[in-house]
């Protein structure tokens, strides 16, 4: 079976197509600066040297039709056709209440998937256009949806509820509901392989860091506590978002320079965060070389990103009434050696000790106290492939909707 991986944003589609025989990717890369003339198509088969195209796209319907065209090309022999493709898995951000779990995309679900705009106006709409043109760019494979917020509807009622007036959350929809589920979710389950125990016996923390954020409690398998919220901004100090803060500072400031609530909100996410703690830097290798050469601005930011790590393994170890192991993931998780050892420190209580020389590698147990701390690479678009496997077993016929 061919499942083609589909991750469409504002100006970009990443892609990635995968043979599930072997479980291989055959050919991943991504379109970026769609709507520009200056658009550029990157793409890779294992083995082969990267190719880079320039290239004008006006909308993600042309950019799709160019990684289809990319993935047909006779010079690698992927696929002979596209009609090879049995699947499309799509990256869909938020799902709101109405998705526990990964669906066949019909039109009740279409439908569904566009009322939950309302929850992320940014992100839903390009998701839903990239549905939209698979549907009419391959008809014929069964177009299954991914949500990002799927794996933490599992929390319970006191745990997603925020305390403000209750009809905001029956009326409104307002509650938390975690993103990079997709990624916590893969990343729990390598760790129950890597560890050889019954994921049902874990009490994970998974710290999935990179330019956005997140840590999740997983129990038994399952997300109980997560540190983003109603939007990605709650939680952790990310490359621009301000993560945790006091509600009351933005109302502060709006009144006191005359804000708009556009213009906190673009602050708050595109000017805080490691961006606005540095003076301009949101990169963490930037910042840790940075800091190493004497910045106090930048030594600053690292200690805050740390405190505030390990204020979060602390209280979900609490949450979860014990410690089984400790991921780190993502681009900061997987490659910041100086990350993980700052956010370790002072954790030994836990079990959590972090060996030196370990630390310096990758996909491997890097502590020598009682509890692991494992660093595993996430791979979303993979677990986006095994979810659309998981739901292709339940289904016996395609489902057809209008595109």
């Amino acid at each position: 079976m061919k499942i083609l991986v589909l991750n469409c944003g504002n100006s970009s589609v990443k892609f990635r197509l995968f043979n599930t025989e072997k479980m291989e990717h055959l050919i991943g890369g991504h379109i970026d600066r769609i709507g520009s003339k200056e658009s550029c198509l990157i793409s890779q088969v294992p083995m082969h040297k990267e190719k880079r195209m320039s290239l004008s796209v006006k909308d993600h319907e042309q950019a799709l039709d160019i990684i289809l065209k990319a993935i047909c090309n006779q010079e690698y022999g992927i696929i002979e056709s596209i009609c090879d493709i049995d699947a499309v898995g799509h990256r869909v951000v938020h799902g709101g209440e109405a998705f526990t779990e990964s669906v066949l995309i019909d039109e009740a679900v279409f439908r569904k998937i566009k009322a939950c705009i309302r929850f992320a106006p940014l992100h839903n709409p390009p998701n839903i256009e990239g549905i939209r043109t698979s549907l009419y760019l391959i008809p014929f494979a069964r177009q299954v949806a991914v949500f990002d917020t799927a794996f933490h509807q599992s929390m319970e009622d006191h745990v997603y509820t925020y305390a403000l007036p209750y009809e905001w959350y029956e009326e409104r929809g307002i509650r938390r509901y975690g993103f990079h589920g997709t990624s916590h979710k893969y990343v729990a389950y390598r760790a129950a392989q890597m560890l050889g125990k019954p994921i049902e016996e874990l009490r994970l923390v998974i710290c999935h860091l990179g330019n956005g954020s997140s840590i999740t409690a997983v129990k038994e398998g399952k997300s109980i506590e997560t540190s983003m919220g109603f939007t990605p901004l709650e939680g952790m100090v990310m490359g621009t978002r301000c993560g945790d803060i006091d509600p009351a500072i933005p109302l502060h400031i709006m009144k006191e320079d005359d804000l708009t609530p556009a213009q906190m909100d673009g602050i708050l996410n595109k000017k805080s965060g490691l961006f606005g703690l540095t003076g301009g830097d949101s990169n963490l290798r930037t910042i840790e070389e940075k800091a190493e050469a004497g910045s106090e601005r930048h030594s600053l930011a690292l200690k805050i990103v740390t405190h505030r790590i390990k204020k979060y393994i602390g209280a979900y170890a609490a949450v979860l009434g014990g410690l089984d192991g400790v991921v780190f993931t993502a681009g900061i998780g997987e490659y910041s050696s100086t990350v993980r050892r700052m956010s370790c420190e002072g954790l030994s209580f836990l079990g959590i000790e972090i060996d030196t020389i370990e630390n310096q590698n990758n996909e491997t147990c890097i502590s020598k106290g009682s509890t692991p701390v494992i660093v595993i690479p996430t791979n979303e678009e993979l677990a986006i492939a095994h979810e659309v496997m998981e739901v292709l077993a339940k289904e016996k016929e395609p489902v057809k909707i209008g595109a």
